[in-house]
């Protein structure tokens, strides 16, 4: 059987635990695909896949494939595993920092009017959603916190500009 580039691009992402980035999708291909011919490779790819179960699409931390949208509400309800449940802490403490990172835990404090439990950072850390960007240069040099990869990957964003803006998250808060 002859392999051809996007056949082994397709299955690699197909069996790939996590998205895939670009550079190493390149490298994989003998000899390497240069950037404009792996993009080809990607677009064709998507488009074989429209209209079907999965959909090849590129997050922040690379290429992957996912469940198509229609079939993800369907699917969540066979599924025995629960994904895990975050307390409101949590997702608040997330959005500060995903908002007006790089920030301190006494910046996210500010911002709550309650203090942040080192728990809270613990799970967002054992998430990979933040991660230590620095330190801030003053009294103490306070940890900088900032979102990652992994951040942007998992709720399905670009860039931090694909954020919803901060005036549809109050609507959000105050209907509750």
């Amino acid at each position: 059987m002859n392999l051809s580039p996007e056949m082994l691009l397709e299955a690699a992402l197909l069996t790939a635990p996590e998205a895939v980035d670009e550079a190493a999708l390149c490298r994989l291909c003998e000899p390497p695909a240069s950037p404009e011919a792996l993009q080809l490779y990607l677009q064709n790819l998507q488009k074989r896949w429209q209209n079907r179960g999965l959909a090849l699409v590129q997050t922040a931390a690379g290429w992957r494939f996912q469940v198509c949208g229609e079939a993800f509400a369907r699917l969540g309800q066979w599924q025995q595993q629960r994904p895990p449940r975050y307390s409101r802490a949590v997702l608040e403490t997330l959005a500060v920092i995903a908002y007006k990172q790089p920030v301190t835990r006494s910046d996210i404090e500010a911002v709550r009017g309650v203090s942040v439990s080192p728990n809270v950072m613990q799970v967002l850390q054992e998430r990979g959603w933040i991660a230590a960007a620095g330190q801030r240069d003053s009294i103490g040099k306070p940890t900088l916190w900032a979102t990652t990869a992994a951040f942007l990957s998992d709720f399905g964003l670009d860039s931090l500009n694909a954020l919803p803006p901060l005036a549809e998250l109050g609507e959000v808060f105050n209907s509750e």
